[in-house]
């Protein structure tokens, strides 16, 4: 069985941050959070038909 690796630096993980390897690569992946480095997709034609149908 593979142990699972830290998304930002590929260690394996540690249980007490999981999905993590330590509390630094945790805060690394909140900073790019709140600086809008992740984004989850959206298209403009999908709000704009929201809005006809309410």
């Amino acid at each position: 069985m593979t142990k699972a690796k830290c998304p930002i630096c590929r260690k394996p993980v540690e249980p007490e941050y999981r999905p993590f390897c330590s509390k630094r690569c945790a805060d690394v992946d909140l900073q790019r959070w709140m600086v809008g480095a992740y984004a989850v997709p959206a298209s403009e034609e999908d709000d704009a038909s929201d809005e006809d149908e309410a």
